[in-house]
């Protein structure tokens, strides 16, 4: 692989900018038997949360024409049990591509709890807070949208760890720069956007939502220039933030795109859960296309997009 694909971000070392999306890479050991894990950038684990989720009711995902609609109802585990065999498995098996585990819960404490019972441990790179969980000490308003309660999380961590953090923000937040900045005041290292969009899909026959928990997550291409476009916000705004860009990347040209808005890193997600080949594809082919156009550092590309005057 050409060193041309290399990327720093938030002090650490990615061999490409290719990562997993939470959610569809599970913890690893899932995707072993169909992927070379060691060929990506770095994936970002399914969320852990303090205590095992069972998750929402079947059928918890369904395809539509712009994409996947999901409520998965975030399914995990829980602390013990990933600290007990997920990590161990991500140290002894996944030695080049950089690991961050995805945290979720229902309270600041909960967030806190996760990363300080997994923070001594082996097999991870650092952290990704998803805070587009609801906060159900004030009201169930997620945390991204309660700038007081995101400020308060992301400095609990923080305190708890020196592992970089990631802060994973929803697309349908109504000034998602000024968010942004929020988190990386209080101690964030880097942010990935985006996260899934609310959605509702009928199947008209049967006159009900397609998805057992009713409404879902948007992920997809259809996610693709929204999540591009937060991007370019983002970075217009904070130009040294380390960003993962997320959502409908399915090419190296869709990578590109985000990088272009100022993404260090992109995500893969959707696209790897129907065909597992994806990941690896769009390395080859951003390496093809960086050789084609003469580009010897990928990083040069970033936030380079030529705004029309």
């Amino acid at each position: 692989m050409s060193g041309a694909l290399a990327v720093t971000a938030a002090g650490l070392t990615f061999q490409n900018p290719v990562v997993l999306a939470s959610g569809t890479a599970g913890y690893g050991v899932e995707l072993d038997q169909v992927m070379d894990l060691d060929a990506l950038g770095g994936l970002v684990t399914k969320a852990v949360s303090p205590l095992p989720r069972n998750g929402n009711a079947a059928p918890r995902v369904a395809d539509f024409a712009g994409g996947m609609i999901n409520a998965i109802g975030l399914a995990n585990p829980g602390l013990d049990e990933v600290r007990r065999t997920a990590l161990p498995w991500l140290a002894s098996h996944v030695k080049r591509a950089r690991v961050l585990v995805n945290v979720v819960g229902d309270t600041v404490e909960d967030y806190a709890a996760v990363v300080a019972g997994l923070d001594a441990h082996d097999g991870h790179a650092g952290y990704e807070l998803n805070v587009s969980c609801p906060n159900v000490k004030h009201g169930g308003l997620e945390f991204g949208a309660d700038p007081e309660a995101l400020a308060a999380l992301v400095r609990g961590v923080r305190a708890l760890t020196q592992r970089p953090l990631f802060v994973k923000l929803s697309p349908a937040l109504p000034a998602i720069a000024d968010t942004a900045c929020l988190a990386m005041d209080a101690g964030a290292d880097g942010l990935t956007l985006v996260n899934t969009l609310p959605g509702l899909v009928i199947d008209v026959e049967a006159r009900r939502p397609m998805i057992g928990f009713g409404t879902g997550g948007v992920s997809g291409n259809a996610l693709l220039p929204i999540g591009v476009r937060a991007t370019w916000l983002v970075h217009r705004a904070l130009p040294s933030a380390p960003i993962i860009g997320l959502g409908g990347v399915a090419t190296a040209t869709d990578a590109l795109q985000y990088i272009l808005a100022g993404a260090h890193l992109v995500g893969v997600g959707t696209a790897a859960m129907r065909d597992p080949r994806a990941p690896q594809r769009i390395i080859r082919d951003l390496e093809h296309w960086l050789s084609a156009h003469g580009v010897r550092d990928i990083s040069s590309l970033r936030g380079q997009v030529e705004w029309p005057s």
